[in-house]
């Protein structure tokens, strides 16, 4: 009877172990987890946060770049360059002698005037032909051709003229063939010793 006793208390005591092993892991296993978790987390962000990097922003405030630098000393030159080419111009202009009409048409008068140097008597014309533009009369276009010492200059009415070389009076006509004609004639370095006027090609007739 003894060892029967014995053998019944050591089954219970192992049931009663059992029973307390089992219900030890349903709360150990949980915590355990959670434990790991915790721990997992810690890894993935606690070094981030620590060891963060940042990216430097390079301080352009004052820096100076060679580009800046030799876009400046560049800009010298080009405007000495522009200045030169101005005075190139200016000198390639020569003074001619402009005879032009006075007020009552009795009278040639001379006065010096700049012309381009290298069509100075396209320029002379030019200048007579638009002191005789008015409102109802106006010339479009002219050409001056010199050929051995006879100057031809073939003139153009603009097709918003109300008049014609032929209605011009007397005094118009002086003014602006009297006007062309002496100063063609009148500068001896061109050596012109005639003067032809054509409207088209054609001999204006008056």
């Amino acid at each position: 009877m003894t060892k029967r006793r014995a053998v019944k208390i050591q089954q219970l005591l192992a049931r009663d172990t059992d029973k307390v092993m089992k219900s030890s892991k349903k709360y150990v296993v949980p915590f355990v987890i959670v434990a790991l978790a915790v721990s997992l987390s810690s890894c993935r962000f606690g070094p981030t946060s620590r060891h963060k990097r940042t990216t430097p922003v390079p301080d352009t405030t004052n820096s100076k770049t060679p580009e800046g630098k030799s876009s400046l000393t560049q800009t010298t030159p080009i405007q000495k360059q522009a200045s030169s080419s101005s005075d190139a111009v200016v000198k390639q202009t020569v003074n001619v002698t402009l005879f032009t009409s006075d007020t009552q048409c009795q009278e040639l008068i001379p006065q010096q005037v700049s012309v381009p140097a290298q069509a100075p008597v396209t320029g002379a014309v030019g200048k007579i032909i638009e002191q005789r533009d008015s409102a109802d009369f106006s010339v479009s276009g002219y050409r001056v051709t010199v050929k051995d010492g006879v100057a031809t200059v073939d003139l153009r009415i603009s097709p918003n003229s109300q008049r014609q070389f032929t209605s011009l009076s007397s005094c118009e006509q002086f003014a602006l063939f009297g006007g062309l004609r002496k100063t063609l004639l009148g500068n001896s370095q061109w050596r012109i010793k005639e003067v032809r006027f054509t409207e088209r090609g054609e001999k204006i007739i008056f």
